[in-house]
């Protein structure tokens, strides 16, 4: 067979779900921007619970899973994947009210980053990694790291380590059928996380205003991501989608200027362009991975 022939075979399974990985991020992020108006008024608890649980209710009433209930076996599988994805929310939202958006989202990726060195076995595939890092080294404003609340950092590093988790247990939900393993993962991670939000902000999750930027985060940041991430771990390795979402920073970054009008540097646009290039190299030989 020609390398025509095997770039064509390799092509829809690992390039739709790059793809995929890519409009999960953008949504994902822009959601998150949009989220911050929201603190003021229902805190981070309270932004969290609308995100989830709407989220939750819009792919129950979507994909009506209950008609392919999950087997007993992947049912421990599936709680821990929907409390950690709560979990991984809550912390981050946290984060996020306390610390800069792209400073936490540069920490929570060490959580992907790890899941790929500790699964890989080449020396290509720790090189992308070895770029991805540099790019995240050079985004942090490290001369600014003794200013940081330290509240902050320990909740980006708490969803970092949720994030690596969400990876490990995502991919074993995933075998589950018309991705029904999202809509019941987000079930569980609202029974985990809307009892905060409820507690925290109380009657005002029902405001109209609140209720309608609400369902918006909702099918940014949860939804649709999520559903889009789901279908790119039933076609790439783990440490092949680590990489690739490592870039999450770098949409940030560009989600915060486009939606709250934050400006970069040229250091800070350098350590998006190195990001980038980890996240499209490892997507050029994600076919060559699979077989791993």
């Amino acid at each position: 067979m020609d390398l025509a022939g095997a770039a064509a075979q390799r092509a829809p399974g690992t390039a739709p779900a790059a793809l995929a990985i890519l409009g999960a991020l953008v949504s994902q992020n822009v959601g998150a921007a949009f989220a911050k108006h929201l603190f003021p008024q229902v805190g981070s608890d309270g932004v969290t619970a609308l995100r989830v649980g709407l989220s939750a209710l819009l792919l129950m009433l979507a994909m009506r899973p209950w008609r392919m209930p999950p087997a007993r076996a992947d049912i421990p599988d599936i709680a821990i994947y929907g409390v950690t994805l709560g979990c991984m929310n809550l912390l981050i939202y946290h984060a996020f009210a306390r610390i800069p958006i792209g400073i936490a989202v540069a920490i929570e990726v060490t959580g992907p980053l790890a899941v790929v060195v500790l699964s890989s076995r080449r020396p290509r595939d720790l090189a992308w990694v070895a770029c991805a890092a540099l790019g995240l080294w050079l985004l942090l404003p490290l001369e600014g790291a003794a200013r940081l609340d330290p509240r902050g950092v320990a909740f980006a590093l708490g969803a970092a380590l949720c994030w690596a988790l969400y990876i490990v247990f995502g991919k074993r939900a995933s075998v589950l059928q018309g991705g029904h393993a999202v809509a019941w993962g987000m079930l569980a991670a609202a029974l985990f996380t809307v009892p905060f939000g409820a507690a925290h902000a109380g009657g005002a999750l029902l405001a109209p205003d609140v209720l309608g930027l609400g369902l918006a985060v909702a099918l940014l940041s949860s939804a649709l991501p999520y559903t889009l991430e789901m279908m790119a771990l039933k076609r790439l390795p783990r440490r092949v989608f680590g990489i690739l979402v490592s870039s999450a920073p770098a949409v940030a970054a560009l989600a915060g200027f486009l939606v709250l009008g934050e400006r970069l540097g040229a250091l800070q646009w350098l350590a998006i362009a190195l990001v980038v290039a980890a996240s499209a190299g490892s997507a050029g030989t994600a076919g060559s991975a699979r077989a791993d």
